[in-house]
């Protein structure tokens, strides 16, 4: 059985993990056994199907396809995050994020799916695509989850306040197709997460209607706004002492045993040293972490 890590960021981080999988490929001594990237989640600024965090910024055709190749060349899916809950049917012929989906939809590339009147165009329009259910949904009540777990998914991103309860773990069906968030820096069921969600969806509104409702202003950053919550200045190693999080001795010595197999690694419009870090910490045995870290921070300041 691989065990299969998610990465955060198709788009910004691509640098960074292209070098992890190249390296990875070249030499699997420097990493824990049986390690696989299974998919890079993310989504191309500024589509307003995007969901969990708010992408700004616009990209030209030939970057997405770029992209998409660079991944898929790997034989590594990239992974659309449609997860933006405020989406209705108005918002379902948006140009833009039908484009990218159409041309993505290989078999290989996949989608983070929240909404269901997005999740059933999206099957409907493209079904070719695998369909992964998001943590943005927040089952913590069991039933709901083995309700879930029974649809036609590819994998259900668990809600990370499952996680550590070992015993309750141990009794879930479906292992194989439930999805582990290792890293969460929201704290531990915390109130404020789905107003967040919901606050992050209207901005990403706002940036798409800006782009693409007026050319003059299409460039321009939009007005910055605040949402309290303190956890947005959180370091990697600041989520660490959360019950949450998921250690890689955890990893290797409690959830792969049982049956787990895939571990998303949080870090979408992170500081690419806590992603750094991250990638460090779950993957890469210790004796070698130094040495790669810095060779992938150097990768990191070329200029190309």
């Amino acid at each position: 059985m691989s065990i299969k890590f998610h990465l955060p960021d198709f788009c910004g981080n691509y640098k960074m993990n292209l070098y992890l999988a190249d390296t990875l490929n070249e030499h699997p001594e420097y990493f824990y056994d049986d390690i696989k990237i299974a998919s890079s989640y993310g989504c191309f600024p500024p589509a307003a199907w995007n969901g969990g965090r708010t992408v700004t910024g616009a990209v030209r055709r030939e970057f997405i396809d770029f992209i998409i190749r660079q991944y898929n060349s790997r034989g590594i899916p990239i992974r659309y995050t449609f997860t933006n809950p405020l989406i209705k049917e108005i918002h379902l012929t948006d140009p833009f994020c039908n484009m990218i989906t159409r041309i993505a939809e290989n078999g290989l590339n996949e989608i983070i799916v929240n909404v269901p009147v997005l999740e059933d165009y999206i099957r409907k329009n493209y079904p070719r695509y695998p369909l992964i259910s998001s943590t943005v949904k927040q089952i913590e009540d069991r039933d709901a989850l083995l309700a879930e777990l029974e649809k036609d998914y590819k994998l259900v991103v668990l809600d990370y306040n499952w996680n550590n309860r070992f015993d309750e773990l141990e009794t879930l069906p479906h292992k194989d197709k439930i999805e582990i968030l290792v890293n969460p820096y929201c704290t531990p069921h915390c109130k404020r997460r789905k107003k967040h969600y919901e606050f992050l969806g209207e901005r990403q509104f706002e940036h798409n209607l800006q782009v693409f409702g007026n050319e003059k202003q299409a460039l321009k950053p939009i007005p910055q706004k605040e949402f309290p919550c303190p956890n947005m200045s959180f370091d990697f190693y600041d989520t660490t002492g959360f019950e949450t999080h998921v250690s890689p001795q955890q990893i290797y010595e409690k959830y792969v045993p049982m049956g787990y197999e895939n571990f998303k690694i949080e870090g979408r419009l992170m500081h690419p040293a806590d992603i750094l870090e991250s990638y460090m910490y779950y993957m890469v045995k210790p004796e070698y972490r130094d040495m790669l870290r810095l060779k992938m921070f150097k990768h990191l300041l070329e200029r190309k």
